[in-house]
């Protein structure tokens, strides 16, 4: 891969897109208000991620495997992201996304808005349905942080020409990582310790920031 100008990283749930896949996920399981109370603790920082993710994808136990086109189908993106990739792309960037959420759901965000990169957790599946358990390493905010530095390093860019973009509280260890962080539409601990907010749920928003028109 060629060198880029500058890297863009971007957490995927009420970031890239407005919805939390796992509780989505939950809706169909039938354990929406356990799961969302929980996701709200812990993007607030009161929870430690990796366990209370682990709790959530417990309650997804015997879900078929077909509920990733269930949900997938009704994932919505936030406004502007394809404007975004398309002027980072046209300006020498690259744009990679990042997630505590799932591979078999952001797979196909990451194709349909041409995106650089993309790394998220993976669910455990036996017999065509989920058991209840996380298919290897979670992705956390130490993995988060990490994958950033890996795609500097993979497209040639330094951290002083990176930007992370989240809103809850494991994204905040890559904002801390890179040049600028960004805190889209986020919890108060994030808004606090971010560079930049942005409360309107836009991303063009993010375009001024890279001296890119909106």
């Amino acid at each position: 891969m060629s060198p880029a100008r500058f890297l863009i990283v971007l957490d995927v749930d009420s970031t890239l897109i407005r919805d939390e896949v796992i509780e989505l996920l939950a809706d169909v399981a039938g354990s929406r208000e356990l799961v969302a109370d929980v996701t709200e603790r812990a993007m607030r920082g009161e929870l430690d991620f990796a366990e209370s993710l682990r709790e959530r994808v417990a309650t997804l136990a015997g879900l078929p495997e077909s509920v990733f086109d269930e949900v997938g189908a009704i994932i919505r993106p936030t406004d502007g992201v394809q404007e975004m990739v398309d002027a980072v792309h046209t300006a020498g960037g690259a744009v990679g996304v990042v997630s505590g959420g799932f591979h078999e759901l952001l797979d196909p965000l990451v194709a349909r808005f041409g995106l650089d990169f993309g790394r998220a957790n993976r669910l455990e599946i036996q017999d065509g349905r989920l058991t209840g358990r996380v298919d290897g390493p979670i992705i956390d905010a130490a993995a988060k942080s990490a994958a950033l530095s890996e795609w500097a390093r993979t497209v040639g860019v330094p951290l002083s020409r990176t930007v992370a973009i989240g809103d809850g509280a494991n994204d905040l260890l890559m904002m801390e990582t890179a040049a600028l962080g960004v805190a889209f539409c986020a919890k108060p601990l994030v808004r606090q310790r971010a560079d930049v907010v942005i409360d309107s749920p836009d991303l063009r928003q993010v375009l001024p920031l890279l001296g890119l028109p909106a």
